[in-house]
């Protein structure tokens, strides 16, 4: 569905101390941007920011650095943060990127300790999987910024596009240490319930979820399987 256009929400941008307009050049520098070297979590879609800024609010240990595409939706999330803080906001940055290229806005120096992926798009078409947060394509980079033993936490209400990400996660080197199919009957904590899963659950459909940890060595999926590049850099199939 397409966001309304926010008016306000670039300028305020611009006003916040906590908002990073030129994420590139902190490439390999994100710890310095934080007064504290604590867990360095790294949210793809934050949307709106309910539950980051919860989290944020309730560990001020961690480094958050949460991303989304739009400026409309990080306004948002910036007014989210301002009525959860009762502090200075010194261990948050918004950030907006395209995270189809997270590698060139985060590089292996950054040493990621936590990758989460909060109901992010299906994309339920087989000709768009590529485009997916799970996919190999995004997996293999995420493993070059994730530290040893770094891990992904992932949520979703979508049931195909969560039996594909356990099978993306596998062949590309993550062991699933956490599976639940209903999260929120569960019981887990932490939890920090953002407004699609406040949606979701008040439609009573259960919330699928994954923590999976990066295993040492090196992995190649399929590219046959997953429509991966070849050596030369030449498509092998569709995935």
């Amino acid at each position: 569905m397409h966001m309304r256009k926010k008016k306000w929400a670039r300028p305020e941008l611009a006003q916040c101390p906590y908002y990073l307009s030129w994420p590139e050049d902190m490439r390999g520098r994100w710890r310095m941007a934080f007064p504290r070297q604590g867990e360095l979590v790294l949210e793809l879609g934050c949307g709106k920011g309910v539950g980051t800024a919860r989290m944020g609010y309730e560990h001020p240990e961690m480094a958050i650095v949460a991303v989304d595409l739009s400026d409309d939706v990080l306004g948002d999330a910036r007014r989210q943060v301002e009525q959860v803080y009762d502090r200075p906001v010194d261990n948050l940055k918004l950030v907006k990127l395209d995270i189809s290229d997270i590698e060139a806005y985060v590089s292996p120096e950054d040493r990621v300790d936590r990758i989460m992926i909060p109901f992010c798009n299906p994309w339920p078409r087989h000709r768009h999987a590529k485009r997916r947060l799970t996919h190999p394509r995004q997996l293999l980079q995420y493993r070059e910024i994730l530290r040893d033993k770094g891990e992904i936490w992932f949520k979703t209400d979508d049931d195909p596009l969560y039996l594909f990400t356990l099978q993306a996660m596998e062949a590309c080197g993550f062991e699933a240490v956490c599976l639940l199919d209903d999260l929120s009957a569960s019981g887990f904590q932490p939890n920090y319930i953002t407004e699609h899963e406040q949606r979701f659950m008040a439609q009573g459909l259960p919330i699928r979820f994954g923590i999976f940890r990066k295993r040492p060595g090196q992995y190649r999926p399929d590219p046959l399987l997953w429509g991966l590049k070849d050596t030369e850099g030449e498509k092998i199939c569709d995935p």
